[in-house]
């Protein structure tokens, strides 16, 4: 493939930097923290690293809140220390990705102090500001994701200001054009100094309805989706109109015309809409984003009939953009419990990693993945995460996907040599790196050896997909790519089945891959309990 699409088929492995690995004893994960453990993250056989924010941030959403777009937060240490992540990264070929959060900033940033503080001054129009309706309330009926309504008083001007996330967490007015190119440049600050790609959070979010025009009332059947409780009231409305507007298509084109000045650089949206595979197909293309990922594979539904179903309706809608996958990530349960519940056994993590990868689309598996990590179990006492006091117990929020990664199984797993920020969880270091590197059939060396083997298949990398019939739990499809077609089949059960291959489907069976195998008997597969099976059709 050409040198600037690297990212087609690649395997990001996203680090959630508080959380990874601390050098200087506070308890939070650093960037030189990350620098050390780049030997590791490369022998895993991962194509490029996902940093989650590192930013200047007074932390209120643990760097989602950004303070100054331009520099590291002293947390995590400094720009030089960046400078030689990124170094060290491309020396042993891994590129690097960072998060951007454009939407929206934080209270604290030097733009919001000063459009607060009058209606005429410089930065005045910068934020969606509103005035109140005659009796005092709010401009409309907008909801925060993270609880409440979606506006907070400012008695400096006399208005609302819109906050889709907390109330510390002002939204940017995108219609003005000087906040576009004010947020582009900070964007080219990164790529000048080298990054790889951007992963760009909640990008759907960036305009609103100039109108203001109230949501819609959903029923109640349809309250589901991105880690809501049904007593959320973000859950009670259709988002037609704080979110993905047109006018948003129209800034994607330019963003990827920076993108298209470093060849290097990739982009992936996170993208959550009331029709989110639908949103991607608009926002994925040759002029707007390289790469787009939703939440469908990041709810409690494991079926192979919903993840053939999700996957075909976004290849139906994305006909022209590359997908990426997620199962885990920092804002929802890990999968192995999602999907698992609480006895997933070691072969079932190792499936899951390998199904992920086998989707058409590149791939981000998230920190600890790697090791079979469940989630954790924090108490209401240590949790951090602001959307879980405020939900809980319904919704415990996102800490339990967001504890320590566990290097060792001595004092704090390894991870800090003072308190970490959230408590290693105890299941967790049964599971650490160092138990893990000295068992050839461990989750850790089954995904190196599973990542290696990938590598040597263009078909898992770049080929079409075509699913083939199936009843639970198997799930099966072919994938092609100039003169290889391989079969890959998956027993999503703890119990051993029985699926036989299509008439006229000549497979034969390729090792190596380092999963519980099934066995093939002429047509009849035999699929151990979370069994996988790859083929080469002939």
């Amino acid at each position: 493939m050409a040198n600037n699409r690297w990212w087609r088929g690649a395997v990001i492995y996203q680090i959630y930097p508080r959380s990874f690995m601390d050098t200087d004893g506070n308890g939070v994960g650093d960037l030189p923290g990350i620098v050390d453990k780049l030997d590791y993250i490369a022998s895993l056989g991962v194509d490029a690293i996902w940093i989650s924010p590192f930013f200047k941030s007074p932390m209120a959403d643990f760097g989602y809140d950004i303070a100054d777009y331009r520099d590291v937060d002293p947390l995590f240490g400094n720009l030089g220390d960046f400078d030689r992540l990124l170094a060290k990264a491309h020396g042993l070929g891994i590129k690097v990705m960072i998060d951007q959060v454009l939407s929206h900033c934080s209270v604290d940033h030097e733009w919001f102090k000063e459009s607060r503080e009058s209606r005429d001054n410089p930065k005045a129009d910068w934020y969606v500001w509103a005035d109140a309706k005659p009796d005092g309330s709010p401009p409309n009926n907008w909801m925060s994701l993270f609880g409440g309504v979606a506006w907070r008083w400012e008695p400096r001007r006399g208005q609302y200001y819109l906050h889709n996330f907390l109330s510390s967490q002002p939204d940017l007015n995108f219609h003005n054009p000087e906040v576009q190119q004010a947020t582009l440049d900070n964007v080219e600050f990164w790529l000048k100094k080298g990054v790889d790609g951007l992963r760009l959070d909640a990008i759907n979010f960036c305009f609103h309805d100039r109108q203001l025009r109230d949501n819609p009332p959903k029923p109640v059947e349809k309250r589901v989706g991105r880690g809501f409780s049904p007593d959320n009231p973000y859950a009670f409305q259709y988002h037609y109109y704080n979110n993905t507007q047109p006018e948003n298509l129209v800034f994607l084109e330019k963003l990827r015309a920076l993108l298209d000045l470093h060849p290097q650089a990739t982009s992936l949206g996170e993208i959550s809409s009331e029709d989110s595979l639908a949103t991607m197909g608009e926002y994925v293309n040759d002029k707007r984003l390289h790469m787009g990922y939703s939440f469908e594979l990041l709810t409690d539904d494991f079926t192979a009939a919903y993840i053939r179903a999700t996957a075909e309706d976004l290849e139906a809608k994305m006909a022209d953009g590359w997908p990426c996958w997620a199962i885990s990530n920092h804002d929802v349960q890990r999968a192995v419990t999602r999907w698992g519940g609480a006895g997933a056994t070691d072969a079932f993590a190792k499936q899951l990693v390998a199904l992920v990868c086998s989707l058409r689309g590149s791939v981000c598996l998230y920190q600890g993945e790697e090791l079979g990590l469940g989630e954790a179990d924090v108490p209401y006492e240590a949790l951090q995460d602001p959307y879980g006091k405020t939900f809980w117990p319904t919704f415990k929020g996102r800490d339990g996907c967001r504890t320590p990664m566990p290097w060792t199984r001595g004092e704090h797993a390894g991870f800090t040599s003072g308190q970490p920020w959230l408590p290693v969880a105890e299941p967790h270091r049964a599971l650490a790196v160092e138990v893990q590197e000295h068992d050839p059939a461990s989750t850790l060396n089954a995904t190196r050896v599973f990542l290696r083997w990938r590598k040597t298949m263009p078909a898992l990398q770049w080929g079409d997909i075509r699913f083939l019939d199936t009843s639970e739990p198997v799930l099966a499809f072919t994938r092609s790519f100039n003169d290889q077609r391989l079969l890959a089949v998956f027993n999503l059960s703890a119990e051993a089945v029985e699926w036989s291959l299509p008439a006229g489907l000549d497979a034969q069976a390729i090792g190596d891959h380092g999963l519980v195998e099934g066995h093939l008997e002429g047509s009849l597969l035999r699929l151990p309990a979370r069994g996988a099976f790859y083929a080469e059709v002939r």
